[in-house]
């Protein structure tokens, strides 16, 4: 089957939606031709941030069989909308990462035009994926949803077990008697001998575009905690880290916060194995699901998120993390307090964080789903 994928930003891109198309290249592939269309593979008309007008996917749409469009995408989402409207006898899979909110004014004039026609485009798709349906009951499309929810589908995202996994698995295999009792004489010594530290890690885009990952909710959450056995490692980039820098200086944290930059999968993935917490403090809805959180999991480290919709259905509040008042710090304090007093339920919630990995988020299960929704296209 050839596939036309249409995302706003080249894969892989230090962002959710550009990193999902680039994984769902990466999985599907194999067995199908894919074509990534984005600002950067075509010369757009004009072009502003992930905003782009791309009219030349009219007639090089022609040619595929699925057309496969990541939204949001102004600019683009209204050349496949006048397209599909010409040629019916393509496939159209929409996925709808997220709610776009707080535009600038110009933004907003520039993005009225695909916000106009959302709901005509949205009844061309024979499909509309989701990685999570709480969020898409309490988004922008609410009303669309809940009068054609048989056009949606929800898929979450999936990672790969084997490369994102605790430190532990990297070990030679052993008998299930040795593996077992150096697990006992670990937790003894987690419990009863005091523990140097608590390592938190925040991951996540340090730039404007990603200003509602809260990370001055998180540096402000700091200060006041009763114990001071912790660090913080920020890993990410941006036009936005010297400002953050700054307020982690003006509240005296420089000493415990680390600002590492972006990393490469490697060190991203040894940094989540050597940490025990990672916090996602996002403050509002344009976090629909944030894929760090199963990549955490996935390492065995357990979890504090925001209580939006989408973000709170990847875990189980208590359970493999816990859930926090979007843009509240004193609720963070809070919670951060909780688990720097109990670190028996931070192990426990250590252990639940894999095994819910692997339950739910096994990239295999993905891709199952994927070909599962092509065959579907096909008859």
């Amino acid at each position: 089957m050839k596939i036309a994928q249409i995302v706003c930003a080249s894969p892989p891109y230090s962002g959710g939606i550009g990193n999902s198309a680039f994984h769902l290249y990466e999985l599907l592939s194999d067995k199908h031709e894919i074509i990534n269309f984005t600002p950067d593979t075509l010369s757009p008309v004009l072009r502003r941030g992930h905003g782009a007008f791309l009219p030349q996917l009219l007639w090089k749409l022609r040619e595929f069989d699925v057309i496969y469009l990541h939204y949001p995408f102004f600019g683009t989402a209204e050349v496949v909308w006048l397209f599909k409207i010409f040629f019916k006898k393509q496939k159209l899979i929409i996925h709808y990462h997220m709610d776009v909110k707080n535009l600038s004014t110009l933004t907003k004039i520039l993005s009225f035009p695909s916000l106009l026609i959302r709901t005509s485009l949205l009844k061309q798709a024979d499909t509309i994926i989701t990685a999570s349906l709480d969020y898409i009951k309490h988004s922008q499309i609410q009303k669309f949803y809940h009068t054609h929810p048989d056009k949606f589908k929800e898929i979450p995202f999936g990672i790969n077990l084997d490369i994102f996994k605790p430190k532990d698995l990297n070990q030679p295999s052993e008998t299930k008697i040795v593996a077992k009792t150096k697990s006992f004489i670990r937790r003894i010594n987690e419990l009863f001998i005091k523990r140097n530290c608590l390592n938190i890690i925040f991951v996540g885009g340090l730039d404007k575009a990603h200003y509602f990952k809260g990370v001055n909710i998180l540096l402000n959450a700091l200060p006041s905690l009763n114990s001071r056995r912790w660090s913080l490692k920020i890993v990410g980039t941006g036009d936005l880290k010297s400002e953050y820098e700054n307020l982690a200086a003006r509240l005296n944290l420089s000493s415990r916060v680390e600002f590492t930059g972006k990393l490469n999968d490697g060190d991203l993935i040894r940094a989540l194995q050597n940490s025990d917490l990672l916090v996602l403090p996002s403050t509002n809805s344009n976090e629909a699901f944030g894929i760090v959180l199963i990549e955490a999991l996935a390492c065995g480290v357990p979890v504090i998120a925001s209580d939006l919709p989408g973000v709170r259905s990847v875990f189980e509040n208590h359970r493999e993390g816990l859930l926090i008042e979007p843009g509240s710090i004193e609720d963070l304090n809070r919670k951060l307090e909780f688990i720097l007093k109990n670190e028996s339920l931070r192990l426990d919630m250590a252990k639940a964080a894999r095994r819910l990995a692997e339950r739910k988020y096994n990239e295999r299960l993905m891709k199952q789903k994927y070909e599962d929704l092509l065959a579907e296209q096909s008859l």
